[in-house]
């Protein structure tokens, strides 16, 4: 286990940044332990809700957290606007940093998670497996 603390700059998007950490240290599982900071967009999948939605202001980024396999990123996010009301909800795609992003990865790199799918849930969800090593470490 490897902890990797990170700073994201104004415009990156957040999911994807966080998506290419993994290829960027050759790991396959990780885990966004916390996250801080401001948003100017952040697209949230509320719970039971099919698509995205968007919100652009400024945001504060509460909390952010979730795991990050070869197949993406699982995370959820609360967010506060400039009234102090707070909604949150799943992490899509198009998350764009307002002045900063700080967070806290535990890079997993004796993991592998993939995202396979679920009879129960009829979601692909998260599975874990050990990671093999040629030389048998």
């Amino acid at each position: 286990m490897q902890t990797l603390p990170l700073r994201l700059s104004p415009g990156q998007d957040l999911r994807a940044t966080l998506e290419a950490v993994l290829a960027e240290h050759g790991v396959s599982a990780a885990f966004v332990l916390q996250g801080i900071g401001s948003l100017s967009v952040a697209q949230l999948r509320f719970a039971g809700a099919k698509r995205a939605t968007e919100l652009r202001s400024d945001l504060e980024m509460l909390t952010l957290a979730g795991s990050l396999s070869v197949d993406g990123a699982h995370l959820h996010m609360s967010v506060a606007d400039a009234q102090g009301r707070v909604l949150g909800g799943h992490v899509a795609a198009g998350c764009i940093v307002r002045t900063t992003a700080e967070l806290l990865l535990v890079l997993l790199p004796e993991h592998r998670f993939t995202r396979e799918a679920d009879a129960i849930s009829g979601h692909h969800e998260l599975t874990i497996a050990s990671q093999s090593y040629p030389d048998g470490v």
